[in-house]
């Protein structure tokens, strides 16, 4: 799960983001008051939405104070529509820029989007162990009960995510967005692509279908 700080004053709006991204394992920690959110202890969070019209001090200046400190992702969401806002945000260290109004799903694929680029510069583990499933990244495979699985690349960086995210709930728009090799794909081939997963996972394990959300890897029992 993500951990996610807002600065954000209008509450409401906030609180149906963190409702919308919740649905997705991304934890939104909202701040009305600016100067209470720079104090919140930034290293505990993944990514910063911020807003630019705050109480007592403009989100601009926010995001400076924030980019000279800290090494943390951070997404402009705005009403405020002056281009020179945008390219100014931009200039001094935000990586996006979402202007208000926007429908919720867009601001989840951008933080899917962002958090995977960070991801791939600051993740130097390249293994991992759950349960009877050992994800090896430095070699691109995975084994369950000692048995390297047979997986074509997509294959594999389908059930990559999975694994590390095992017991939760992935969304298919972060199926998607994790990898380059859907940038141009679709949801069919993401459906074949299961299809295929589940047939090679016999009955060691299996990946549930959460209707309407996305997908979940049953650990062993």
């Amino acid at each position: 799960m993500a951990n996610i700080l807002m600065i954000e004053d209008d509450a409401q709006f906030a609180s149906l983001l963190t409702d919308y991204l919740a649905r997705y394992n991304l934890k939104v920690t909202n701040f009305t008051d600016p100067f209470l959110g720079l104090s919140a202890g930034m290293e505990k969070y993944d990514l910063l939405i911020l807003d630019l019209t705050l109480p007592g001090i403009d989100g601009l200046e926010v995001c400076r104070e924030v980019v000279a400190k800290y090494d943390i992702p951070i997404i402009i969401s705005s009403a405020r529509s002056d281009l020179s806002d945008k390219v100014i945000g931009l200039q001094i260290g935000a990586d996006d820029y979402l202007p208000k109004p926007y429908d919720p799903q867009e601001m989840y694929a951008r933080i899917i989007s962002l958090l995977r680029r960070y991801k791939k510069i600051q993740d130097t583990d390249p293994s991992s162990t759950t349960a009877h499933i050992v994800l090896n990244e430095e070699k691109d495979s995975i084994a369950i009960k000692g048995e390297v699985l047979d997986l074509t690349p997509a294959e594999y960086v389908v059930m990559r995510l999975l694994v590390k995210h095992i017991g939760s709930t992935v969304s298919k728009e972060q199926i998607l967005y994790d990898s380059d090799i859907f940038e141009y794909g679709s949801d069919s081939s993401l459906s074949v692509i299961l299809s295929r997963l589940r047939k090679k996972l016999g009955g060691d394990i299996s990946i549930k279908t959460v209707r309407g959300v996305g997908y979940k890897l049953l650990p062993l029992s």
